[in-house]
C-alpha cells in the first residue's frame, strides 16, 4: 500500500510536481542561457585540467542545450527561503533533481516545436512588475533589490526566465493533454489505494460575494484631466520639463523615480492595451491627449523610437475619492445586505443587480477557486482575509459588510455568503467520487511523466559533473545500467 495515511500528502505531492511551473509566480533569478559549447572550449587553455575547469566555470549539468550552473541551485534555495517556502525535508540533491528535469522540458519543448505566446509572457512579466513594484515600494528599490543596472536590464531578464517557465508548462501540459482516467481505474484506484484506510477530506465551502466600488465624482474625473492639460501645456509652450513633472506629481510607483519612462516594444506589449495604442500613435516628441486606463488618467510624450522599441514618458494621476463617495457606496452595500437579510431579494439577484464584479456578478456572485477552476474551497487553504470573513457563516448566511482595496480600487466594500458547506468528513467513494478521480488522474499523471522522463534522459545528451555524480537521484540522470 503506497498511500496509507499518507493519502493527503500524496495528493499535494503530485499535484506539485506535475504542475509544479503553474506554481511559481515570483521572479527567479535562476540563469537559464543556451549554452555555445565549440565557443566555450576555444576560451580555455588546453593544459588546464577538466576537472578544475569543470569547477571554475560552475557547470553542475549539461541537458541537451542547457546547464544548470551551481549558482542556480543556491539561487533556487534563496528564492524559495525569500518567497517564504519551506524546504525541510528537502536536500540540496533534490532541489538540483527538479533543475534538472526542468532543463529536460525546455530542451524538448524546442525538439517538438512548442510555440511560447510572446505577448502573453509580456503581460505577465508587466503585472508581476506593478506588483512587487507595489509591495516594495518602488521601482528603484525593486531594480535593486534584484542587483539590476536598469529598469530594461530588470525587465528583460524576467522576460527570458518567463518565457522559459512558460516552456516548462507548455511541454507538461503536452504530455499531459490526452490523459484521462476511466470510472473503473477510479474504482480500481479507490480499491488499492484509498479504501483500506480512506483519507480526511478536509472542511470546504462554497462562496459568493457583491462587491460595490465607490464612484469618483465627475468633478473630481475632471480636475485630473485640466491638471493634466495644465502640465501639456507647460511643457510644449513654456519649455518645462516632462521628466521633472513625472517625478514630482506622478502617482506610478513604478517609474515615477525615473521621470514616468518606459520602453515598449511592438513585438513583446507590455502594458495594457489603452496605453499602447497611444503610445504607438504618437510622433517622437508629441504628447498624447490626456487618457483613461484601469489605473487612472495619463497624458503620455514619446521620446524617441528606435527600430521596434519606443522610449516614452508619462504621467499618471488618480481622481480622489471624497468621504462623500465613499460613504455612498458603503451606504448601498447596507442596504443591499439588509433586503437579503430580510429576504426582499435573493443574494444572486442581487449580486446581478448591484455588484461591481464584472467576473461574478453574471454567475449569482460565485467565486471561482483560481487553483482549480472550481466553485469549491478548502477551508484551511483560503485567504486569511476572507478565512476571518467566511469561517462562522452557514449556508446562505450574509457576512457583514468589510472594506478591502487593490491596485486599481482604493476602496470596495464587500458582502460574502457560503453557498453550500462540506463539513470534514472521511472519504467515501460515492460521495467524494469527484475528489478520488481528480486523485486518480494525477496518479496516472504521475506515471506517464516517469514514463516519458525516462524516455527523453535516454534520448537527450546528459551529463552530471563534479560532486553532484554523488547525489542519489529518483531519475536515472547517470544513465546507469538498469538491473
Amino acid at each position: 500500500m503506497q498511500l496509507k495515511t499518507n493519502n493527503l500528502k500524496f495528493l499535494t505531492k503530485v499535484k506539485y510536481f506535475v504542475l509544479s511551473i503553474l506554481m511559481l509566480s515570483s521572479f527567479s533569478t535562476m540563469a537559464q542561457e543556451i549554452i555555445e559549447d565549440k565557443k566555450e572550449e576555444k576560451k580555455v587553455e588546453k593544459n588546464i585540467d577538466p576537472s578544475k575547469r569543470i569547477k571554475l566555470d560552475g557547470v553542475a549539468a549539461v541537458i541537451g542545450d542547457y546547464v544548470v550552473l551551481d549558482s542556480d541551485i543556491d539561487k533556487r534555495i534563496e528564492q524559495a527561503r525569500a518567497a517564504g517556502q519551506s524546504l525541510e525535508g528537502q536536500t540540496r540533491c533534490e532541489i538540483f533533481g527538479s533543475l534538472l528535469e526542468e532543463k529536460l522540458y525546455m530542451h524538448q519543448s524546442i525538439q517538438d516545436s512548442i510555440i511560447v505566446d510572446d505577448a502573453e509572457v509580456s503581460s505577465y512579466v508587466d503585472q508581476q512588475i506593478n506588483a512587487m513594484t507595489q509591495q516594495i515600494g518602488g521601482l528603484d528599490k525593486l531594480i535593486a533589490f534584484y542587483k539590476k543596472d536598469s529598469e530594461q536590464e530588470l525587465r528583460d531578464e524576467m522576460y527570458t526566465l518567463n518565457r522559459n517557465q512558460r516552456m516548462v508548462q507548455l511541454m507538461q501540459q503536452k504530455i499531459m493533454e490526452d490523459i484521462e482516467v476511466t470510472p473503473e481505474e477510479v474504482r480500481q484506484f479507490y480499491n488499492r489505494e484509498l479504501k483500506e484506510d480512506p483519507p480526511q477530506f478536509g472542511t470546504e465551502l462554497k462562496l459568493a460575494q457583491i462587491v460595490v466600488i465607490p464612484e469618483t465624482s465627475p468633478e473630481e474625473v475632471q480636475k485630473v484631466i485640466d491638471r493634466l492639460n495644465e502640465f501639456k501645456t507647460d511643457v510644449l509652450e513654456n519649455g518645462a520639463s516632462f521628466t521633472t513633472k513625472a517625478v514630482l506629481y506622478s502617482e506610478d510607483g513604478g517609474s515615477k523615480s525615473s521621470g514616468g519612462k518606459y520602453t515598449l516594444n511592438r513585438k513583446r506589449p507590455q502594458m495594457v492595451k489603452e496605453f499602447r495604442e497611444v503610445a504607438f500613435s504618437l510622433e517622437e516628441g508629441e504628447i498624447s491627449e490626456p487618457f483613461k486606463t484601469d489605473y487612472g488618467y495619463h497624458i503620455l510624450q514619446l521620446e524617441k523610437i528606435r527600430g521596434q522599441e519606443y522610449d516614452i514618458r508619462h504621467i499618471l494621476l488618480k481622481p480622489k475619492l471624497t468621504n462623500a463617495d465613499i460613504a455612498k457606496a458603503k451606504e448601498e452595500m447596507e442596504n443591499v445586505r439588509e433586503k437579503i437579510i430580510s429576504g426582499d431579494i435573493s443574494f444572486a439577484d442581487a449580486a446581478l443587480e448591484v455588484s461591481d464584479e464584472e467576473e461574478t456578478k453574471f454567475e449569482g456572485g460565485q467565486l471561482i477557486n483560481p487553483e482549480t477552476n472550481d466553485y469549491v474551497f478548502p477551508l484551511t487553504k483560503i485567504d486569511p482575509e476572507l478565512y476571518v470573513q467566511v469561517q462562522d457563516l452557514k449556508n446562505n448566511e450574509v457576512s457583514t459588510v468589510y472594506t478591502d482595496g487593490d491596485q486599481f480600487n482604493q476602496v470596495k466594500f464587500k458582502i460574502l455568503t457560503v453557498t453550500d458547506r462540506i463539513d470534514e468528513h472521511e472519504a467515501d467513494f460515492a460521495k467524494d467520487y469527484l475528489k478520488i478521480k481528480e486523485l486518480a488522474l494525477y496518479n496516472k499523471q504521475l506515471e506517464i511523466i516517469g514514463k516519458w522522463q525516462k524516455e527523453k534522459i535516454n534520448e537527450t545528451y546528459v551529463k552530471i559533473n563534479g560532486e553532484h555524480r554523488q547525489c542519489d537521484f529518483q531519475a536515472n540522470w547517470l544513465k546507469k545500467e538498469e538491473k
